[in-house]
């Protein structure tokens, strides 16, 4: 079936040959087909679109003024497709990516770097946001998908575990005389304690369980980074609570130490969450692949 865009595009063909023989070669038709599909036109609309020369065919006025429109519709739509394929074959394009601080410096750096590698042309763009704000950013369109700490409830997001992750306390030099021992939670009260801002989703989450057990955490000290607990912490201003697959570094090289619970804190995760309502893009898609999930 022939459509109104199908016309129009033998009309443009047409018009840029001043030729029906070479818009028919072009367009891989029979000429006789575009003569019928420029007779079709020409019916439709009312007015004649061509007139024959000695060298070809010409356009009307009618013909002029309806080719200056359409030729730009019919390039805008090759522009496109042309940018649709680089797309999906991540040739061109941007990813648009929401994380937090922690989770990008200590997670997401090294699979980013299997991305570029593989995908170049790309455009990245890393925005920095606490979940809460991630998640606002990802329902109003502005990323593709965010990795965030988890637990996310919210009914519009899916939400998919990339690892396990665990929240510990740790100690500089000063309390060194807790490593070894095994410490209650209402011990640990006692101490001046460093932890992130009360927004921050590990913070929150850490917070909740202390409350079940019906204590109140009052932290001496509140930061804005994981960098910064385990700073602050290395020079004994307290006891911080971080991440520790993310202090790796610290606790390896004994600059810091962690201190056992009588009870541990419940394990939590971290993930990718992106729209359940839409697709991921074939850049976002293939980051997703890059890392996996659980």
């Amino acid at each position: 079936m022939v459509t109104k865009l199908d016309l129009y595009k033998v009309f443009c063909e047409v018009a840029n040959c001043k030729s029906f023989s070479k818009a028919a070669k072009n367009l891989y038709m029979t000429q006789p087909a575009v003569s019928q599909a420029i007779m079709s036109l020409e019916k439709e609309l009312g007015v004649r679109l061509f007139t024959r020369t000695s060298k070809g065919v010409a356009l009307t006025n009618e013909g002029q003024l309806l080719f200056e429109y359409t030729n730009s519709a019919i390039n805008l739509i090759n522009v496109g497709e042309k940018k649709l394929f680089e797309a999906r074959n991540l040739m061109a394009g941007e990813m648009k990516i929401g994380v937090g601080d922690t989770i990008s410096r200590y997670f997401l750096l090294p699979y980013l770097s299997v991305f570029h590698d593989n995908s170049p042309n790309i455009k990245l763009k890393i925005i920095n946001r606490t979940t809460i704000e991630l998640c606002t950013l990802l329902k109003s369109g502005e990323i593709d998908l965010a990795i965030c700490n988890l637990p996310v409830k919210d009914s519009a997001i899916a939400v998919k575990k990339c690892m396990d992750i665990h929240d510990i306390f740790v100690c500089g030099e000063k309390y060194k005389e807790l490593v070894g021992k095994k410490v209650s939670l209402s011990q640990l009260l006692n101490y001046p304690l460093i932890f992130l801002e009360r927004k921050s989703n590990s913070r929150q989450y850490v917070e909740k369980f202390f409350t079940a057990k019906g204590l109140k955490l009052t932290p001496e000290i509140e930061l804005g980074s994981h960098e910064l607990l385990l700073e602050f912490s290395k020079y004994n201003f307290g006891i911080a609570c971080v991440i520790e697959e993310f202090s790796k570094d610290y606790l390896d090289s004994k600059l810091l130490y962690k201190i056992n619970l009588t009870e541990e804190i419940p394990k939590r995760a971290i993930g990718f969450c992106f729209l359940k309502s839409v697709s991921l893009s074939p850049a976002a898609q293939k980051f997703v692949d890059i890392i996996g999930y659980q």
